[in-house]
């Protein structure tokens, strides 16, 4: 954490006046709560059209504003306004501010009466300069205490965004084994914490919105990460602790997917991987998450949120060779294939098995008459020679649907049973 009151005393004591004092106070006070809040510096860089120095500044300007009573502002390296208590400037292209800047040498620059400073340099380029109003000692002071506020922020930002780079790299395998923990060392990342994945993908339309719906209402700690994967994937890492269970994870994936929908008005599907004990670990969970929504696509497509560990005997048919699921159709169905079953008939059985087998109760549900349920079946146990009232005979067809169900998602067909 940022050591505020050593900015405080350091700023403070250019001047021990009590405006410049409280000013001091009020600039990194703030600065120091900002940096530690995820809303500000927590955030990946987006794809969205406001700039990320925007999203970055914007807050710590409106404060300095208050705190000065001047108009406060960023420009970036071309002289585009990026943040502005006025907000009606950002945007705006100010070059000249920049020629002023750079003749400046490192001293404060001034142009059209207002006093600039930079505070982001990457060697001799200038990444982004504070500008306050006026010409005057107070401005020049003012601009100063804003520099180091915005610095803070900046810095904060930079750390947080090299870790989410660095999580994305260790989940999407783009970092070596060997190097994972090294680097895990170099940026003071926890190693050896619980963390739970959550792959959000985009159905029939995306959006960029995704990213900050889920970012500003769910990532409210340091340790979180959302990160942007491809065009349609969104992953969320939460921290979480020992007493997190299952249900509670499928809970909060519900709550995402409600924001989303809320926000976007897009639907998702939610696949989320066991939880990660250690740093190693979060590569796994992540390809669990995906294999969560791939299964979940094949064989529970009413399901918006779908957990790994849930995914019972569809997970297992999903790992199978296609040859071993052909040759145990072939052997099922040796009387007729399965491709002989009426839409009519495929729904009668997902009924019945909807009902536990109750040939009353699937009956009811049906609107038609007990007897002629039965004379369904009975034409299904001659098709097919298997008879859905006894229980092996049962298991033996759920099975058979669940794996043609997947032989045709491999071959791009579209089976409904």
């Amino acid at each position: 954490m940022i050591n505020a009151k050593k900015y405080i005393i350091m700023v403070a004591g250019w001047d021990h006046t009590p405006v410049r004092t409280r000013a001091a106070m009020s600039f990194l006070s703030f600065a120091a709560g900002a940096a530690r809040k995820d809303g500000l510096y927590g955030r990946e860089r987006s794809e969205r059209g406001i700039s990320v120095a925007s999203k970055l500044f914007q807050s710590v300007i409106v404060q300095l504003c208050k705190a000065t009573d001047r108009s406060v502002g960023v420009i970036d390296s071309e002289g585009i306004i990026v943040a502005a208590s006025d907000t009606s400037y950002i945007g705006l292209p100010w070059v000249g501010a920049i020629g002023a800047i750079t003749a400046a040498d490192g001293k404060p620059a001034f142009w059209e009466d207002k006093t600039f400073r930079v505070f982001s340099s990457n060697g001799q380029r200038i990444e982004y300069a504070v500008y306050i109003s006026g010409t005057d000692v107070m401005a020049e002071s003012f601009s100063q205490m804003a520099a180091i506020a915005l610095r803070i922020v900046k810095a904060h930002c930079d750390e947080k965004y090299d870790r989410a780079t660095f999580v994305k790299n260790v989940i999407t395998d783009n970092v070596l084994p060997g190097d994972v923990y090294l680097r895990a060392k170099e940026l003071g990342f926890a190693i050896d914490v619980m963390r739970a994945v959550f792959l959000i993908r985009q159905n029939e339309r995306t959006d960029a919105g995704v990213f900050e719906a889920v970012q500003s209402a769910f990532a409210d700690g340091d340790g979180d990460y959302v990160l942007n994967i491809n065009e349609t994937d969104v992953v969320f890492i939460k921290q979480v602790d020992e007493t997190v269970t299952e249900e509670f994870l499928c809970s909060y994936a519900e709550k995402i997917e409600e924001e989303i929908e809320r926000v976007c008005g897009i639907e998702v599907v939610i696949g989320i991987g066991s939880v990660s004990n250690y740093l190693r670990e979060v590569a796994a969970s992540f390809k669990e998450a995906q294999v969560a929504i791939q299964v979940g696509r094949i064989f529970y497509t009413e399901k918006k949120i779908v957990h790994y560990q849930n995914l019972g005997i569809g997970r297992l048919i999903y790992q199978l060779p296609m040859t071993l699921c052909e040759m145990f159709l072939a052997e099922v169905f040796k009387k007729n294939s399965i491709d002989t079953l009426d839409q009519e008939t495929l729904f009668t059985i997902q009924k019945f098995f909807e009902n536990n087998l109750n040939v009353s109760e699937t009956s009811r549900k049906l609107f038609v008459h007990r007897n002629t349920l039965v004379y369904r079946l009975e034409k299904i146990k001659k098709l097919t020679g298997l008879d859905l009232r006894e229980f092996d005979d049962a298991i033996v067809f759920k099975v058979a649907l669940m794996v043609k169900k997947y032989l045709d998602s491999r071959e791009g067909k579209s089976f409904r049973g």
